[in-house]
């Protein structure tokens, strides 16, 4: 089980890695900088759509089906994205990769519910996030090298290799795990994925509402959008979360946040690499490699101290971290700054991220409800998948605006500010995390 489970892991992360690292190329071209954001967020909208569909199946009939879904969307996707003619046509692709994509984690996150105790966890975490280091080594230099030297088509391309052999390693490892009882009971389960399809088209007219070159028209779709998601997300999310009740409320609101922040910034690490400072794809690549390796570092640190140190303590370092990284990784805009500087900031946001992320894991696995392991962990998920497509959609707005107006670079500055800003402010939610680690022990 644990080798399926690090096998598929390592899959996503080659896809996310190798996919965002190729991007700039694809952006020069076909063209299509104003829809640019589109392309990552209308992949995490998709992905709220997934999440959902797959914690309600999952505990009504286990893993194996949405799991084998999740790949062969997966897999159509890239498809789609590696003939596409346009820039529309990627963000197409996208979208259905993101529905694929959504369910794969949140299965992930059922079997560690179900078929690891508490103790073994934080180890499982970070063994996980260890599968990020080889693609994290490999897969954004050997993205940014197909991409300068090839063609950014066989990016996606080459992928779907790798979604064949992870069907035929993972899904038998998985048939063991069991089924379980929606958490929602048997009344709003059935409403659960048309209230997920609700907020993803919610979710993504206020994403086009803060791209639209009208006021008037923008503002239309924000109130809409937020009118027709609200309602949505409360029904989806646990009692309490968007006002950060203390245990599992406050760890899926967290959740959202730290992931707004940081892949809200994460997105444009590698534009402003290749467009502003005028560096390959391959340099771009070598500093999402940083933040990869930094990452996974700090999901060893959260193993070590885990037994000893509360969990609102650790997520309190890691966001720390992680409000220095991603303010210091706007002065990559400058001239003046050496291009080093871009891998040493985004690797000190990615470690505050390894820190403060399994921290907001932990506490929803050890208060999620037995047998309902799906439901919560699909709240999860998609808490954490709308922060980064709110936050891709806000900093992709600023670079939309500045791009029309010619101020690209400080729409950049101010966007990566919002994001620190964000981090930080997530540090009242993680005192609301009120496991110890007496609970993590298991006493």
């Amino acid at each position: 089980m644990t080798v399926g489970l690090v096998l598929i892991v390592t899959l996503v992360a080659f896809e996310a890695l190798a996919v965002s690292t190729a991007m700039p190329a694809v952006e020069e071209d076909l063209g299509g900088l104003r829809i640019y954001g589109w392309a990552f967020s209308g992949f995490l909208l998709a992905s709220l759509i997934g999440i959902t569909w797959a914690g309600v199946a999952s505990d009504a009939g286990g893993v194996v089906r949405p799991f084998t879904i999740g790949l062969v969307l997966l897999a159509v996707g890239l498809a789609i994205s590696a003939v596409a003619p346009s820039m529309w046509v990627v963000v197409a692709g996208r979208f259905v990769q993101g529905l694929g994509a959504g369910m794969i984690p949140a299965i992930v996150y059922v079997v560690i519910a179900r078929a690891y105790d508490e103790q073994q966890r934080p180890r499982l975490f970070a063994l996980m996030s260890s599968a990020w280091v080889i693609p994290g080594l490999a897969g954004p230099g050997v993205a940014g090298a197909v991409a300068e030297f090839a063609h950014w088509r066989l990016v996606f391309a080459g992928l779907l290799p790798l979604l064949a052999i992870a069907a035929v390693m993972v899904i038998p490892a998985m048939r063991g795990v069991p089924a379980g009882e929606p958490a929602a009971g048997p009344d709003r389960a059935p409403h659960a994925v048309p209230r997920a399809v609700q907020l993803a088209i919610g979710a993504g007219l206020v994403l086009g509402g803060v791209t639209s070159g009208s006021w008037w028209l923008g503002g239309a779709a924000l109130v809409g959008g937020g009118l027709i998601a609200v309602p949505a997300l409360r029904s989806l999310l646990p009692a309490g979360t968007l006002t950060a009740a203390r245990g599992l409320p406050a760890s899926v609101m967290g959740m959202g946040l730290v992931n707004l922040a940081f892949f809200g910034a994460s997105a444009f690490v590698p534009l402003m690499v290749t467009e502003i400072r005028g560096y390959s794809t391959i340099v771009a690549g070598v500093v999402v490699t940083a933040s990869t390796l930094s990452w996974t570092a700090g999901t060893w640190i959260v193993d070590r101290y885990a037994s000893r140190v509360s969990t609102a303590r650790l997520a309190s370092w890691g966001l720390v971290t992680l409000t220095v990284g991603v303010a210091a990784a706007a002065l990559i805009l400058f001239e003046e700054t050496p291009i080093g500087w871009a891998a040493i900031a985004w690797g000190v946001a990615g470690l505050g991220m390894g820190i403060a992320y399994p921290c907001f894991s932990l506490t929803l696995l050890q208060t999620a409800p037995a047998g309902s392991e799906g439901a919560a962990s699909a709240s999860l998920k998609l808490n954490e998948v709308l922060g980064a497509a709110l936050g891709t959609g806000i900093v992709g707005a600023l670079v939309a605006a500045g791009d029309a107006g010619g101020w690209q670079v400080e729409a950049l500055a101010v966007g990566f500010g919002l994001m620190a800003m964000t981090a930080a402010a997530t540090l009242a939610v993680a005192q609301r995390l009120t496991l110890r680690a007496a609970v993590i022990r298991g006493t």
